[in-house]
């Protein structure tokens, strides 16, 4: 219950801190955000082009922990992970304040389990983020980043979200590595502490969760 109530508090604070004390929207905001959707960034600050990349790439990240998290749960998983491309961490918070902790895991590999467990969609995220976090970093102007976070609702609330989806990852973390015997103290506080690149390492090498068919067949062959 202090797990839910904490997630639940967590989520309401943000959503009240974005609407209501983050800088107001600008009358640009729109227009940017169609030109950053439809790669028209020759204007844009990379930085902020890196950042809105980057916002599509954590959904992915949270694809891979909370679609086979939620194969355990009595809630559905997939709508918040969708909804979460479009809306970051106001997406992925309700769906940890209703989960239950379980490391179980006991679902045939459908399709879609089989490419958020594989390491190479893992590796292809690990890739994605270091070569945007690469771009942003080192093309970026951070003068004019600074000063649209303050005055930009959109710019603001964009950072502040990545930096909440970087803290709440530890929990899907924590279940996933169990369902998977991953007993590494080192691998967990990796994957923990070091932004977005700590848990795309973890997805790029975590070995592959053992479905149900195979489960079955090893029980019945040693029967």
């Amino acid at each position: 219950m202090t797990r839910k109530i904490f997630f639940a508090a967590l989520w309401l604070g943000f959503s009240l801190y974005a609407f209501t004390l983050a800088p107001p929207q600008q009358p640009d905001t729109f227009d940017l955000i169609v030109r950053l959707s439809s790669g028209q960034w020759a204007e844009i600050n990379p930085a902020i082009v890196a950042l809105f990349n980057l916002m599509g790439v954590w959904p992915l990240i949270y694809a891979c922990l909370a679609l086979i998290d939620g194969t355990s749960q009595k809630i559905t998983a997939w709508p918040f992970v969708v909804v979460s491309f479009a809306v970051g961490a106001f997406a992925i918070l309700p769906y940890l304040a209703l989960r239950q902790p379980d490391s179980t895991f006991h679902s045939p590999k459908t399709f879609l389990l089989k490419l958020v467990d594989s390491v190479w969609t893992g590796r292809a995220i690990a890739l994605a983020s270091l070569l945007l976090l690469t771009y942003g970093v080192i093309s970026g102007n951070w003068s004019d980043f600074a000063r649209q976070w303050q005055t930009s609702q959109f710019i603001h609330v964009m950072s502040l979200d990545f930096c909440m989806l970087c803290a709440i990852v530890s929990p899907l973390l924590k279940d996933d590595m169990a369902r998977r015997n991953l007993s590494n103290p080192t691998l967990f506080w990796i994957a923990t502490l070091i932004p977005l690149l700590g848990i795309a390492f973890y997805l790029s090498v975590r070995p592959p969760l053992e479905s149900i068919e195979n489960t079955e067949q090893r029980s019945s062959a040693a029967t």
